[in-house]
């Protein structure tokens, strides 16, 4: 990295963009001192952005104390944010204020052009929550190929929530039982981007109201994780359908096997195996859960073993759910981590 460091020091995230997986991020980030959100870059007043860090309507208020003190965020341990508004990538030096990594979680940034103004601007790295629209350094799953990330990525996709989970799902199940191909459907929270009442926008089933409707949406799930997992090349299909709740998703995924004789148990058995061997990232619940259950859980998979079916012949349903919002703020700081680390060391993974 362009920034030496001691072990000691907190790794500097310049954060652009401030809402709902920015606040998860800087929530996260506060309860471990190895990580600092330095900079905060986003158009809207700091003191409502500092109201909504404090109150939060679905993961409850901030149990830190943290202060707005001129356009800074104090925490107690001394640990400061200072936020500056900043439009678009190349708007904010981000150099000027030495920080080591940026996250762009504004989701409107997805081309590498785009992304590569913050590296014109002095960030050294660039991370974004969601898959972009086109190729860039590297699309990451934690638990899936984050053992390849190099030093050399500057541009870096966490990947999606949902992307997470069908690749996960898909490595361990594959690695046991050998997947000819598989199909998912994601059943989705509604997304900020989503009108609560019906509006005109560029999607026809997507103007219709979120509160009130399952809306079938395109995905691009599946092409991303047939490029991190290239075994599966040609062999994945899936579609989103948005329902009217805040928080909480669940995805269903249809396997084909070669082998006719897998058996549940033998299925349940393979996720309990990954989840072992993967504990922050996969969860195994045996309860019959809800949505609800599952908001404020860190993991990218919460396996669903009770949901486990399969036909006498080769196919298999399987469900996984998951914090759409919070497990994956949660591995974007692992993934932060894992670059600082890597770009310590000055080599390979």
């Amino acid at each position: 990295m362009s920034n030496a460091q001691s072990n000691a020091d907190p790794i500097r995230v310049g954060l652009m963009g401030f809402g709902r997986i920015g606040r998860n991020i800087y929530r996260l980030a506060a309860e471990k001192p190895d990580v600092e959100i330095a900079v905060i870059s986003d158009v809207a007043d700091p003191r409502i952005l500092h109201y909504l860090l404090q109150r939060d309507s679905i993961h409850g208020s901030f149990l830190q104390e943290v202060r707005l003190e001129k356009n800074r965020l104090h925490l107690d341990d001394g640990r400061t944010a200072r936020m500056i508004r900043g439009r678009e990538p190349g708007s904010v030096p981000w150099d000027g204020y030495n920080v080591d990594v940026v996250i762009d979680a504004t989701h409107k940034y997805l081309r590498r052009s785009q992304l590569e103004s913050h590296l014109e601007a002095g960030a050294p790295r660039v991370i974004i929550p969601n898959l972009p629209d086109e190729q860039i350094d590297r699309v990451v799953i934690m638990g899936v190929n984050d053992d390849t990330i190099s030093s050399a990525d500057l541009l870096v996709s966490a990947g999606s929530s949902t992307t997470n989970v069908m690749a996960l799902m898909l490595k361990f199940l594959d690695a046991k039982f050998d997947i000819e191909r598989a199909m998912m459907t994601t059943i989705h929270a509604y997304t900020s981007d989503q009108p609560l009442h019906d509006s005109a926008g560029s999607d026809f089933r997507r103007s219709r109201s979120a509160a009130d409707n399952i809306i079938p949406n395109d995905t691009a799930t599946p092409r991303w994780v047939e490029q991190i997992l290239p075994q599966f090349a040609g062999k994945l299909e899936g579609i989103s359908l948005n329902v009217p709740v805040p928080d909480g998703s669940c995805l269903d995924l249809t396997v084909q096997f070669r082998d006719s004789s897998i058996t549940v148990e033998a299925i349940n058995d393979a996720a309990r195996e990954a989840a072992q061997k993967m504990p922050r990232i996969i969860e195994i619940t045996d309860d019959p859960i809800v949505s609800s259950d599952v908001i404020g859980n860190r993991h990218s998979l919460i396996f669903d073993t009770r949901a486990t079916m399969k036909t006498q012949g080769r196919l298999a349903k399987l469900l996984a759910w998951y914090d759409n919002g919070w497990g994956h703020a949660a591995r974007l700081l692992n993934l932060v981590r894992a670059y600082h680390k890597l770009g310590s060391a000055g080599g390979e993974a």
